[in-house]
């Protein structure tokens, strides 16, 4: 896999979302990378793309993310 920007992986993940969550562990790995790479602390997401854009997805996504190392936050926060 070719080294992808925040920006790239995070719109890998939109699209994970959007397919039932198909190979979603392999984007936040990317997205993990990416973020160290560019020397970023958190992940951004904006509300509006996501499935599920109520408080209880939202702290779900963050959760799941958390686990494997990413920090989350919503554009809107």
């Amino acid at each position: 896999m070719s080294e992808l920007t925040v920006a790239e992986a995070t719109e890998s993940i939109y699209a994970s979302l959007r397919a039932d969550n198909a190979y979603i562990d392999t984007h936040i790995a990317a997205l993990k990378a990416a973020l160290t790479r560019e020397g970023i602390k958190q992940a951004v997401f904006d509300p509006t793309k996501l499935a599920q854009n109520n408080r209880s997805g939202r702290k779900l996504m963050q959760a799941y993310f958390r686990q494997r190392g990413v920090s989350v936050r919503f554009s809107d926060q």
